[in-house]
């Protein structure tokens, strides 16, 4: 006995309709399919936190509150260093060139080493404190050559101290103009050369600090 035949365009069930063949996973007319589990009973969880309220973050986007990175670095006080520097090295030259003068004043002569000495102190401790910058190098080369200078006047002061039987105060105090005048007419080549070798000095003590 034959069997019936089934009428053409027979219509289908809808994709999504009710279970199929006893799949339980088949959705509902008009919804979407659930997922099939994967097996990983973590996998639809979201992340943990991490304790980093800015981990959630794309890369460039600016922190919270309208400001950029959290905890910014305050610049470092470069002005500070430059001028501290210069006063180290004003205060350097002072005193290296009292010493100076009082070394050149007892030998009654000029030393080439105690010029560069003069130089290098100013200069290393200059750069010491304020660092290599420019101004601070200049300032030492130049306060160097004033601390040569006035180790001269200190060296002339004692000599004329010495041959007019007077106190070195009143040399100093009274009788200044006397002792530039008498720098003026015994400076020499060599005098002049002092005060260049104080200036290079300071530039290398500089560096040697830098």
């Amino acid at each position: 006995m034959s069997q019936p035949v089934q009428p053409p365009n027979q219509p289908q069930q809808p994709f999504g309709g009710q279970p199929v063949d006893g799949n339980p996973y088949a959705g509902q007319p008009g919804q979407p399919a659930p997922a099939a589990p994967t097996g990983n009973p973590y996998g639809q969880q979201p992340p943990a936190p991490t304790g980093n309220p800015f981990a959630g973050q794309q890369p460039g986007q600016s922190a919270p509150f309208g400001g950029g990175a959290p905890f910014a670095p305050a610049p470092p006080a470069r002005n500070n260093n430059i001028m501290l520097g210069v006063l180290v090295a004003l205060g350097a030259a002072v005193v290296a060139g009292i010493l100076y003068g009082v070394i050149a004043g007892s030998i009654e002569r000029e030393v080439g080493y105690a010029a560069v000495g003069v130089g290098f102190l100013v200069g290393f401790a200059s750069s010491k404190i304020g660092g290599s910058n420019p101004a601070v190098i200049g300032a030492a080369a130049v306060f160097s050559i004033g601390a040569v200078y006035l180790g001269q006047l200190v060296g002339i002061s004692m000599v004329l101290s010495d041959l007019a039987q007077i106190p070195f105060s009143e040399v100093i105090g009274d009788h200044f103009g006397t002792v530039t005048e008498a720098w003026s007419q015994e400076a020499d080549f060599m005098t002049y050369l002092f005060l260049a070798l104080g200036a290079i000095a300071a530039v290398g003590g500089a560096k040697k600090a830098g």
